[in-house]
């Protein structure tokens, strides 16, 4: 398997926009925790690499996401499993090209991948409006408000994370209050991180 340093050299090779540094990193942390809290501890690093390098095509090539990866990765020296997991999370989702992506997500892992991906952004969003500017002093209230007033942060699809809900057999609020925690307990993480790259974490 390609090490964690290699992945996140590979991510940068192709994504200089710290926004999109800012979102591999945070959904690596994300990943990382749901494999512990979910009881795959053991495979916490495969989780977190899929996470770092879900959108490694996206900001170069936005109308063929999910679709330019497989050669990325491939290019990179990734197994065919990571790349079966970054793919899937476009299942169903037609891209900028027509495409309608069809890997399927079967593994748990790829079914969060899937339904946390878009819900990541929607939370450093609600934060961002926060006088704190963080994610810790949130309350599950906080978050459903901001996620059911449909003009805030309109790019992050509910329709994705409620299919993403329905995928792993999970009702909405059980989404919602993990993925905030799993991002409230890894925030200063994903801040070291970022002030290690020199990217400010206030970039969403």
């Amino acid at each position: 398997m390609i090490t964690r340093d290699d992945a996140f050299e590979l991510l940068k090779k192709y994504n200089k926009d710290p926004f999109h540094i800012q979102h591999a990193l945070t959904v690596e942390a994300v990943m990382k925790w749901y494999a512990k809290e979910l009881g795959y501890s053991a495979e916490e690093e495969h989780w977190g690499i899929v996470g770092l390098l879900h959108d490694i095509d996206f900001e170069l090539y936005p109308d063929e996401h999910c679709l330019k990866a497989p050669e990325l990765l491939r290019e990179g020296g990734v197994s065919d499993d990571i790349i079966h997991s970054v793919c899937s999370h476009g299942y169903g989702i037609t891209v900028g090209n027509g495409t309608t992506i069809d890997v399927e997500p079967t593994l748990e892992m790829e079914k969060v991948l899937f339904a946390a991906d878009e819900l990541t952004g929607l939370i450093w969003a609600t934060a961002l409006m926060r006088p704190s500017k963080s994610t810790k002093d949130m309350e599950l209230k906080s978050l459903k408000k901001k996620y059911k007033s449909k003009g805030f942060a309109a790019g992050c699809s509910r329709e994705v994370i409620e299919r993403g809900a329905a995928q792993l057999g999970w009702e909405l609020d059980k989404l919602l209050t993990m993925t905030l925690q799993a991002m409230q307990a890894c925030e200063d993480t994903i801040n070291q991180k970022l002030a290690a790259e020199h990217i400010s974490d206030k970039t969403a």
